[in-house]
């Protein structure tokens, strides 16, 4: 619980207190005064609660994050270890696989560009 809703729940009951002390009395000042201690009260709880609210929410995304930090290391080294054994298993294999993925990748780099006709505007 934060103090800015502590603090506001006293005012909020001394707001009531007094504005009932004003109308008892008839004194139309004092109840018009716990009228607005009242409301600065009420305002300043919801002010408490908004900020419990949004701590809550944040230590909530940041164990959500830690999971998934959590879960992605696993399978990262999962596929390492799975990628390492294969590779061990089959080295010529593997091999031939990264030599093809490496020209591939350097034909699409080195790929002349597209020339432009007329209907390409259009």
């Amino acid at each position: 619980m934060d103090k800015d809703r502590i603090t506001g729940a006293a005012k909020d009951a001394a707001g009531k207190v007094e504005g009932a002390f004003g109308r008892a009395t008839g004194d139309a000042s004092t109840e018009a005064s716990g009228r607005a201690r009242e409301a600065a009260g009420t305002v300043q709880n919801l002010y408490g609660q908004a900020k419990d609210a949004a701590r809550d929410i944040g230590d909530a995304a940041t164990e959500y994050a830690k999971d998934a930090m959590d879960a992605g290391s696993d399978m990262y080294r999962g596929g390492t270890k799975a990628v390492a054994s294969t590779v061990r298993e089959q080295p010529l294999g593997s091999l031939l696989i990264a030599g093809a993925v490496g020209f591939a990748l350097a034909l699409m780099l080195n790929r002349q560009p597209r020339r432009r006709r007329l209907r390409d505007y259009y």
